[in-house]
């Protein structure tokens, strides 16, 4: 079967322009031809989105799907169970679907590895959602950034039963070896560790250093072993530093980068996933926004407040490969994740960075950079259209009017 696409402008996710009036010919649910005045097979069916701004299926690179709303989040920790969790994250994977974003990249949680059963699930076709490219753990210590049961510091028995009910999270060179191969036997597509602490946990800060060198050691020869990716979650300058060592694939946030470690990253090539909206309401003081936040998340913000500033700045003008992706955990939903584009566009970053960031970037990020990230023939059609003027309004990704994913149409619904 063939489609046939009239876009008013193409953003093909590698060339910074729009074109106008370009076509898209899909063969089942490949690009087959890009150009004009395309050839129309016998029983194609055109699809007519001369009034749209056309763009490859967008990819949200940081994403925790395992919640409803963030208003449960700090409950969901004891109060529900993983098939409530599930629920929430098939629940969140087909939301970002009807906004744009065929693709998330899910960055794991503490207890059991139920996001790969909705993975499969939506494989199979058996539930309606974006695809997910997924971490499944967090690789922590106790009392890290990644160790869950922090909220549950001040009852220790509780607190440490739930601690011990999270697979991959422990001490020491063997235990690490041993959970990256479960990781990797569980069908994870990436792993990814906490190096340092964090701004949403109330025991820890974000200069702390939460795995030792044996550990890391561990972790990354491996992976190294089993061709499996690491990314980590890491804020502070000597911290990234020392994953550099490593030959780290990505980093996420980055948020207290200084120039230095700026072209550091810059010369090894290794991609960043910034991650600005968690910070956005600090570095662009926004009260009502925090006032949403909890007291050691708040408290936090503003005590890096002017760190924060400075590394969003560095990490704007640096020429470092970023990735696209929300950490979206309060104040908005999970699958909001036209927020992020929102963020870059009012801190003045070129929008063609962010839509590169957004599509062929991600792509390459989540190791899907063969089939998907930019309308040329021979990816997968996965097509997203825009009402909004993509370079000039920061809501444009809140606003999506037509999806394609993997060759088949889905309803579409606006964040605005």
């Amino acid at each position: 079967m063939f489609t046939k696409i009239k876009c008013g402008k193409l953003y093909d996710g590698v060339t910074p322009r729009l074109w106008k009036n370009k076509e898209i010919l899909i063969e089942d649910n490949v690009i087959r031809e890009v150009g004009y005045g395309l050839p129309e097979p016998q029983g194609v069916k055109i699809r007519d989105l001369s009034d749209l701004t056309v763009t490859p299926g967008m990819i949200d690179g940081h994403v925790h799907p395992q919640f409803f709303d963030y208003r449960e989040l700090y409950n969901e920790y004891v109060c529900l169970s993983d098939g409530y969790r599930a629920l929430a994250t098939a629940s969140c994977a087909r939301k970002p679907l009807m906004g744009g974003f065929t693709t998330i990249r899910s960055m794991g949680w503490f207890s059991e590895a139920y996001e790969l059963d909705v993975k499969r699930a939506i494989e199979d076709g058996k539930i309606e959602g974006s695809r997910l490219v997924v971490g499944s753990h967090f690789l922590c210590t106790p009392g890290s950034a990644g160790d869950s049961s922090q909220s549950l510091s001040a009852n220790p028995y509780l607190s440490n039963y739930l601690m011990k009910m999270c697979p991959t999270c422990g001490s020491g060179a063997d235990f690490f070896t041993n959970v990256v191969r479960r990781e990797k036997k569980m069908g994870c597509d990436f792993i990814k560790n906490f190096g340092s602490g964090g701004f949403a946990t109330p025991c820890d800060a974000p200069e702390d250093i939460q795995l030792n060198d044996s550990e890391f050691d561990a972790i990354f020869s491996t992976a190294k072993e089993l061709r499996i990716p690491v990314t980590a979650h890491v804020y502070a300058p000597v911290m990234m530093k020392k994953l550099l060592k490593y030959n780290i694939f990505c980093m996420e946030h980055g948020a207290l980068m200084d120039d230095e470690t700026a072209r550091m990253i810059e010369g090894s090539g290794v991609y960043l996933v910034p991650t600005f909206m968690p910070y956005e309401d600090i570095v662009n003081p926004n009260e009502e926004s925090l006032s949403k936040k909890s007291d050691f998340f708040r408290r936090k913000l503003e005590k890096y407040q002017r760190r924060l500033q400075e590394g969003r700045e560095i990490i704007i003008n640096s020429k470092i490969k970023l990735g696209y992706g929300t950490d979206i955990v309060d104040v908005y939903n999970n699958y909001e994740s036209g927020w992020e584009y929102n963020c870059w566009l009012k801190n003045g970053v070129d929008p063609f960075r962010a839509l590169e960031a957004a599509t062929s970037i991600n792509a390459e990020i989540c190791g899907i950079s063969d089939k998907l990230g930019s309308i040329t023939p021979g990816k997968l059609a996965d097509i997203s259209g825009w009402k909004r003027d993509l370079l000039k309004d920061p809501d444009a990704l809140r606003d999506c009017a037509f999806v394609m994913k993997d060759g088949v149409e889905y309803l579409t619904e606006s964040r605005i």
